[in-house]
């Protein structure tokens, strides 16, 4: 689809679906690679205003008056730079090292741990340097083997919907697909895959869809693909051969979750191919806050009803040194067992990676 210079972000983005930011920064040596120059000339293309900063760090004048509406400026906001640390985090359980592509997301999803890891800088960053961080990459592996060697891109943000900017996944997926002890695992929110459908895998990259019943998506996930949108996404995944799964996170108890969830997972029994079925994981994570993630999102989202009453809940500490609230052992069983039993009804080839 054609987009006129002359169009506001916000119209670029609803005609094309596609995240369009409405402020684009550029670090000065971004445009030293040619990754930050094609960005560079996207952003012209499209007639949307940028400037240059010497920092992510030093951008502290995003426009509202209020903290909520610069926040929601810092969402509609990219930073364009380089990784200047190149040293992995680790990512369990769902790989070896977090894979370096980017910071930030585009979604609104009023749960999402992001909220506060990212603290005050909600803004998304960009990392041009790719080749730097394949090279970094190949390092790691060559540390681990023979064991093979797992990455996660979608540690801090969602790849996919940014793949229109950058194309960083699509060098991530070739790369991987020269790497006998290296494999690539990613989750995404967003149904814009179809530059991935043709690329050569040689079936070491993982694409995983976060889904989850209408009624979470719907209330709670704004700014994210849909729910029939994702279905779909994946279906076209599975028949391009990719090793496919699922994370059904973060699994609610609202009243009619049973049928929320049955529909789920048989809407995507109807949707994969059945060859995509025969390799096919699936990671369940149930609900979880913080008393800081409580105070950040009641900030962010006043008007949410995601229910956060610790009265209800069960305290649990957690691995980063603040306390969790998660369900009671009985709700949390209860979900467990009605989801695992439904995913087995229609997947009895799947592999179901943890419960959390």
């Amino acid at each position: 689809m054609s987009v006129k210079a002359t169009d506001s972000p916000a119209r670029q983005a609803k005609e094309t679906g596609l995240f369009i930011p409405e402020l684009v920064y550029f670090e000065p040596a971004a445009l030293d690679y040619p990754k930050g120059q094609r960005i560079l000339s996207w952003v012209k293309e499209r007639g949307l205003p940028y400037q240059m900063t010497t920092s992510h760090n030093r951008i502290t004048n995003l426009p509202g008056e209020t903290e909520l509406e610069q926040y929601k400026v810092a969402k509609r906001t990219l930073v364009v730079g380089i990784r200047k640390t190149l040293k992995f985090d680790t990512s369990k359980p769902s790989a070896e090292y977090a894979l370096p592509l980017a910071t930030g997301c585009m979604g609104h999803c009023h749960y999402c741990y992001l909220q506060t890891t990212l603290g005050a800088k909600p803004y998304i960053r960009v990392y041009v340097n790719t080749d730097d961080i394949w090279e970094a990459t190949r390092k790691y592996i060559e540390e681990r083997a023979p064991e093979i060697t797992r990455f996660e891109a979608a540690c801090t943000s969602d790849p996919i919907g940014l793949e229109h900017l950058t194309g960083s996944l699509a060098e991530a997926i070739w790369f991987m697909a020269d790497q006998p002890l290296g494999r690539l695992r990613f989750v995404t929110k967003y149904h814009h895959v179809d530059s991935l459908l043709p690329l050569r895998h040689n079936g070491h990259t993982r694409i995983r869809f976060s889904v989850n019943a209408d009624y979470v998506i719907r209330s709670f996930e704004p700014a994210t693909s849909r729910f029939h949108e994702r279905i779909e996404a994946a279906g076209k995944i599975g028949r391009a051969g990719y090793p496919l799964g699922f994370i059904i996170a973060p699994i609610i108890w609202y009243d009619g979750w049973q049928d929320g969830y049955a529909e789920l997972l048989a809407r995507l029994a109807n949707a994969l191919p059945e060859e995509a079925t025969r390799d096919l994981t699936f990671e369940l994570i149930q609900h979880r806050y913080t008393k800081t993630a409580k105070a950040v999102i009641e900030k962010r989202y006043p008007k949410s009803k995601l229910e956060m009453d610790e009265a209800k809940r069960k305290k649990k500490w957690g691995r980063w040194g603040q306390h969790k609230y998660v369900y009671p052992d009985e709700q949390a069983e209860a979900l467990r067992e009605y989801i695992t039993e439904r995913i087995f009804e229609h997947f009895p080839a799947a592999r179901l990676e943890y419960f959390t």
